[in-house]
């Protein structure tokens, strides 16, 4: 490979001296790492800013991680040429950028070093799609489930949000440092991939809710009471064994489900709730008094109806099969709308989970048969990416799939 990406990955390898003024500029990011270094001490002001989340460990950060305020997902394709060697150079480059700007450092190849020193919970998690390993000769090692979600009758997917070769989930408390953080990665990676598509999303911002509090998407709906825990429940969402490669590892989901915040708004509360089968004002099933009470689906009304209907969303969501569960870390989007309408808002439904095969779709294929919100979402955009184990001091990513 060559041409922009030679600058950053000569530095990497050590051939600074090569580039002859462009070793000026690696003096010029010491010197700036040096001056950071004797910074003040955190105050509640900026707390949040200089929050960090530990990039290094047996797993990718960003999964386990309580969820950040804001997120960006970057789906790339990698251009033509590039094999596993050409990988390897960018996974090098990139774990470089993660160990650095995750602690508040700018990157080697950084010309805005000023907005890598508010890490504000940055987390940077690296997905591998099919062609990665189509492209490194390793076809042989990816997993059987690494492949596009079956065809379901509510899906009305589009190009534009679809697929891709790598992911690239970013998050942070800061939309700021999410931007910058992007740029460096894609403009580093620029030599070795076009950017497919990217799609932003948001929380709650940073102490609007009590930590712990579930998300509530833009129809009002609390989303994610039955979350497994990454730690107590960590066998439904890590490899444990299995390939090296995939160990501390699991698979990443991205559904991008449009709403029809328009007409949802032209129903009543009766009627949101009767669809959802949980009460809007804190989440608890319509036979319960507090969010996380398990609801009763035999109990039935006056009139011999079911008070959970058949088709509610809370109903088609759960299975009486406890490895049917998946860890929920969906964002919210609001993007302008078409001329003429109100709103274009839905959600970036993101899902993590040891086989989406076996956990996923099973769960998908009870939505997709009777969910009486199917009238008001609709997925338009379906991805799904191998996110391998994390990386030690010494270690890049992936190098356990790519070094073999």
């Amino acid at each position: 490979m060559s041409g922009d990406g030679l600058d950053r990955r000569a530095f990497l390898q050590g051939g600074a001296a090569a580039l002859g003024g462009a070793a000026l500029a690696l003096g010029g990011r010491a010197a700036w790492d040096a001056a950071t270094a004797s910074e003040p001490a955190v105050g509640p002001a900026d707390a949040v800013g200089r929050a960090f989340v530990a990039a290094r460990g047996v797993r990718q950060a960003g999964v386990g991680t309580p969820p950040q305020s804001f997120a960006s997902f970057v789906s790339l394709d990698l251009v033509d040429g590039v094999d596993r060697a050409a990988l390897v150079r960018l996974m090098r480059i990139w774990t470089d950028d993660i160990d650095r700007l995750t602690g508040g450092r700018p990157g080697l190849a950084d010309t805005e070093p000023e907005l890598a020193v508010v890490p504000a919970r940055l987390t940077v998690t690296v997905g591998y799609g099919p062609g990665v390993f189509s492209a490194a000769g390793l076809d042989d090692r990816r997993p059987t489930w690494l492949a596009p979600l079956p065809p379901f009758a509510v899906d009305r997917l589009e190009d534009a949000w679809t697929g891709g070769d790598l992911m690239l989930q970013v998050c942070a408390d800061d939309e700021v440092t999410i931007s910058h953080a992007i740029r460096l990665m894609v403009k580093d990676a620029r030599t070795f991939t076009s950017v497919r598509w990217v799609q932003r999303g948001f929380r709650r911002s940073p102490g609007a809710t009590p930590p712990g509090t579930t998300m509530r998407n833009l129809m009002g709906q609390v989303d994610g009471t039955r979350n497994p825990s990454p730690d107590a429940d960590g066998s439904l969402i890590w490899h444990e064994s299995g390939p090296s490669w995939l160990v501390g590892g699991t698979s990443m989901v991205i559904r991008r489900i449009a709403m029809d915040l328009e007409t949802w708004d032209a129903v009543d509360r009766t009627g949101r709730e009767f669809a959802l089968g949980r009460r809007l004002s804190d989440g608890s099933p319509l036979t319960g008094t507090s969010e996380h009470d398990a609801p009763d689906l035999d109990a039935v009304d006056s009139l011999g109806f079911p008070v959970i209907d058949t088709s509610a969303h809370i109903r088609r969501a759960r299975s009486a099969n406890p490895a049917e569960r998946f860890l929920r870390r969906p964002y919210n989007y609001d993007d302008p709308p078409a001329p003429g309408t109100l709103s274009r808002s839905g959600l970036v439904f993101v899902t993590f989970q040891r086989d989406p095969v076996t956990q996923f779709v099973p769960i998908q294929r009870q939505l997709d048969k009777a969910d009486m919100l199917n009238r008001w979402t609709t997925p338009i955009g379906s991805a799904v990416f191998a996110v391998p184990g994390g990386f030690q001091a010494g270690e890049y990513l992936g190098q356990r799939l790519l070094e073999v």
